[in-house]
């Protein structure tokens, strides 16, 4: 598939939405409509689309329903743009989650981190009471819902990164609930036989936010890079769409775990340093690398599911690009450098 440096934002959501054959089949197999619970985040616009373009692509006449509370409007009606129906609804208010239609797969995207800290009470709401409500309304579906790597912990640095048969050492309240959203999905599951599939995502990129974003900008506006957290993984949020997608077709009763990444294990130092050679401009640093970091490894995803098409370099290279000719970003720093666990 080719794929050529996105110079505006049209291209950009064009590329994130585009299906590649891994979701095309996926969408093939799977019978029936789609909802994407929580749409309005940075993830769900593209991937209700890719999921909507993939229909398309076999002829096959599927509905593809996006729920938020659409607190932007813009973002409605770039949704609705696309032929995907969008549903006003909070979530957590209960006669509003009873009026979703019941289609036969779900995408769970819904929760919460960046504020968790100091209001952390809605965060265990929206992260472990919610789930329950939503297994109970969607328990005649399939459910594909979002996790993240940092339900491990940290990781020594060379291990490898944490897989799916480690232990789970949250730190700090947000990973704690993203255990807790994990353990009452796996419950519902097993209790309602919902055959459920749980994507630990570490870190989309889209060009417009993401890790890559935050080092690139730092830089350029002459920001030391702090080395604390010195190691990350990333994927292509095309990619990261393409293969929640094609995770669904792993859905089991009791849950199908999954980690979500590039394979590349990240230097911040030697990404930061890349940017800069490519800028040619100066790069400062803070602090040195700690032993350990919140990493995460994906050899069962490329064996079970598929592989990301977009490599680190390329990645790199066109946040270079996007970064350097003042392309728009969303302002959602993504505090990987945390290592408290407080968002």
């Amino acid at each position: 598939m080719s794929m050529d440096f996105p110079t505006n934002e049209e291209d950009l959501e064009e590329l994130l939405s585009r299906p590649n054959e891994l979701c095309i089949e996926a969408v093939r197999q799977m019978a029936g409509d789609f909802i994407l619970l929580g749409v309005g985040g940075k993830m769900g616009p593209s991937l209700a689309r890719m999921i909507k373009r993939a229909t398309e692509a076999i002829g096959k006449k599927v509905r593809v329903f996006g729920v938020a509370r659409f607190t932007n409007a813009k973002g409605e009606s770039a949704l609705r743009e696309h032929n995907i129906e969008t549903i006003r609804c909070d979530l957590l208010k209960h006669d509003e989650l009873l009026r979703l239609p019941k289609t036969p797969n779900v995408i769970y995207m819904a929760g919460m981190k960046f504020g968790s800290t100091g209001n952390e009470s809605m965060t265990w709401g929206m992260n472990c009471f919610l789930p329950g409500l939503i297994c109970q309304h969607f328990q005649q579906s399939r459910i594909a819902a979002f996790s993240t790597g940092n339900v491990y912990g940290m990781t020594p640095i060379g291990d490898g990164g944490s897989t799916e048969k480690d232990s789970l050492r949250p730190e700090g309240e947000y990973a704690m609930s993203c255990l807790g959203r994990e353990r009452i999905l796996e419950h519902c599951s097993r209790q309602l036989s919902i055959p459920m599939s749980i994507i630990r995502l570490n870190y989309a990129c889209d060009l417009r936010y993401g890790v890559v974003v935050d080092l690139a900008k730092n830089i350029l506006e002459r920001k030391p890079i702090d080395l604390s957290m010195g190691y990350f993984n990333t994927i292509w949020q095309g990619d990261a769409n393409a293969l929640t997608v094609a995770a669904m077709m792993k859905a089991q009763v009791g849950s199908y775990v999954v980690n979500v990444s590039g394979v590349e294990q990240y230097s911040v130092r030697q990404v930061a340093e890349t940017l800069a050679h490519q800028w040619k401009v100066p790069v400062h640093f803070t602090g040195t690398e700690a032993p350990t970091a919140l990493l995460t490894n994906v050899n069962k995803c490329c064996s079970e599911i598929g592989e990301s098409e977009v490599d680190g370099s390329k990645l790199i290279e066109w946040v270079g690009d996007w970064i350097s000719k003042g392309g728009a970003t969303l302002g959602k720093p993504t505090h990987f450098e945390s290592r408290d666990g407080k968002f």
